[in-house]
């Protein structure tokens, strides 16, 4: 079961984004709501985490985490892009950021490539093995049986409507958030295929807030596209997506992000597997950076609340 949400059709028409693809795997609506409103009884904010797509620079949102909880700042839920699907997905499932950072490690990117041989012409990889990887990570828990709620974000390749994975296979939908057309075959779910989030939301802060978050931590790791890698045929794809995705996502972390953050990872393509424990040291530094703002306006915010 899932929700299929159209954000207004200024973003529609623009139709990109920033993906990630098996190989480089950790390598809203018609009504979505608005920023947080009061509440009643002294109630906790619920932080709601957005975590964009960026392929190996994915890798970075881990970092994020770690620094997050070590502060103490722990979401209530998290909205997953792309590759930012896959660690929230993984971290939904019980991970603290320390464990999804041996995970990171320890992660044979190779595996989780499975050509489609011979080539087709809908996309070059089929996206199982990262749906296997992910099922088995998670116990094969279907998203409503995590340990916090997550939403997946794809794009319904007929409609170009967005849609927010809210139960069913976990693999699957993290599957479908990451499959980058031309790379990835597209995924069929029930009656409909789907491809990439990133299209449509490149970072999901819309989305965090339509699950009930009051305050939205965006994490946004694409790349500026001036002066962005361009070493390989991913990074090319990868840039065009950041190009034709700029007004989609600063429209999106404007109006509904509390708190954006942005590792600081000018060299790093996304196919750059190698410095993936850069990528997590540049999440945590990236927090570190930003903290008392973030401590600020979470203070603000719970006031406004009533606390």
């Amino acid at each position: 079961m899932s929700e299929h949400s159209a954000f207004n059709p200024r973003r529609r028409a623009l139709l990109a984004g920033f993906g990630s693809t098996a190989v480089v795997s950790l390598a809203a609506c018609t009504s979505t709501p608005s920023r947080p409103s009061a509440q009643t009884g002294g109630k906790p904010l619920r932080i709601g985490l957005a975590l964009g797509g960026g392929a190996a620079r994915g890798f970075a949102h881990i970092g994020v985490i770690k620094a997050l909880e070590a502060q103490n700042i722990v979401p209530a839920l998290v909205a997953g892009t792309s590759a930012g699907s896959v660690v929230g997905a993984l971290w939904a499932g019980g991970r603290d950021g320390i464990a999804l950072n041996k995970l990171a490690l320890t992660l044979d990117t190779d595996a989780l490539s499975d050509w489609a041989l011979p080539f087709r012409t809908r996309g070059l990889l089929k996206g199982a093995a990262l749906q296997t990887f992910v099922n088995r990570e998670l116990n094969n828990r279907p998203i409503e049986k995590l340990d916090r709620p997550l939403g997946v974000v794809a794009t319904d390749l007929a409609s170009g409507e967005p849609i927010l994975f809210q139960r069913g296979s976990t693999g699957q939908a993290v599957r479908a958030s990451c499959s980058v057309p031309s790379i990835f075959e597209p995924v069929r779910i029930g009656n409909h295929e789907y491809v990439d989030g990133g299209l449509v939301s490149p970072v999901p802060a819309a989305f965090a807030r339509r699950m009930g978050a009051d305050f939205v931590i965006a994490v946004d790791i694409s790349q500026s596209p001036v002066g962005a890698s361009l070493s390989s045929s991913v990074d090319v794809l990868l840039q065009t997506f950041t190009i034709m995705g700029q007004s989609i996502k600063a429209y999106e972390l404007d109006k509904y992000a509390d708190v954006v953050i942005r590792p600081t990872l000018p060299t790093m393509g996304g196919a750059d597997f190698a410095s993936r424990n850069m990528a997590v040291l540049a999440g945590e530094e990236a927090v570190r950076q930003i903290l008392p703002t973030l401590r600020s306006k979470l203070a603000a915010a719970q006031q406004h609340a009533g606390a």
